[in-house]
């Protein structure tokens, strides 16, 4: 074998070595990642989860929204990277504890009785108002002192939670919005935003966030801002409310009528 030749051989050698190192090197970093995501989605390959869904507000029939239609194809989406399976039923059909499966609850209180539930037994810091009749504060906010009213189609809100809770390990992930716009915009920035949220937060950790959708009627779910992470006081018990003082004229009567 001539110089020339052993050379080519040489260089094709190392070549195949490069690829195949390149190669590996790619698959073992795609691997780690996909295990990353699998353990903050708690979807591990072949599981099963619930994807809960309320129906269209201001209906009483079971239609869902085409916002949360969309929300649902985000998520799908997540699911179907994790290789796991997704069971789409109604907020009504959800009779059932919470984690054994890991589980996406979308809408708010007033269209998903899930959420409902949710809020009152993971996040009783959050009250929100379910009233139906227009007014400034329909469909407002309040998260501990804090309180935040939507301005349809300009500024409106949206919780994205992860909790962990009751006998297994897997977590509820809740997209709350005061519009079904909002779900999808939760739906989207978790899409893109979990890897994030896991360095942040922990693989395993619990978070409430909450998220400002802005100019929704001209830009849909795709402008939004994290107005901050408020895991605090969703999660803790609001203060009792104090006790009203006695009325001051019932003791001038009481002292008249001594004299």
């Amino acid at each position: 074998m001539n110089d020339n030749l052993r050379e080519i051989v040489l260089g094709v050698l190392a070549a195949g070595l490069t690829t195949s190192l390149g190669w590996f090197g790619r698959t073992y970093l795609w691997r780690r990642g996909l295990r990353r995501k699998q353990r903050f989605f708690g979807l591990p390959e072949h599981s099963e989860c619930l994807l809960v869904v309320g129906r269209k507000a201001a209906t009483g029939e079971g239609a869902v929204s085409r916002d949360d239609v969309f929300a649902l194809l985000e998520l799908s989406a997540l699911i179907k990277d994790c290789g796991a399976n997704a069971q789409v039923i109604s907020h009504e059909a959800a009779r059932q504890g919470f984690g054994e499966r890991t589980e996406f609850c979308i809408g708010g209180p007033a269209a998903n009785r899930r959420t409902a539930a949710h809020l009152h037994s993971l996040l009783p810091g959050v009250r929100i108002n379910t009233d139906p009749e227009p007014g400034p504060d329909q469909a407002a906010f309040a998260i501990g002192s804090e309180r935040y009213r939507m301005v349809k189609g300009s500024v409106e809100y949206v919780l994205l939670a992860r909790l962990t809770a009751g006998e297994g390990s897997h977590p509820v992930f809740v997209l709350c919005g005061q519009r079904a716009v909002t779900n999808q915009a939760a739906a989207r920035h978790l899409a893109r935003h979990h890897r994030a949220l896991a360095r942040r937060h922990g693989r395993n950790g619990d978070f409430c966030l909450l998220l400002k959708v802005i100019n929704s009627q001209a830009y849909g779910p795709d402008v939004v801002e994290l107005v901050g992470d408020v895991t605090q006081a969703a999660t803790s018990p609001p203060p009792a409310p104090a006790p009203s003082p006695a009325p001051a004229s019932g003791g001038r009567r009481q002292h008249r009528a001594q004299g």
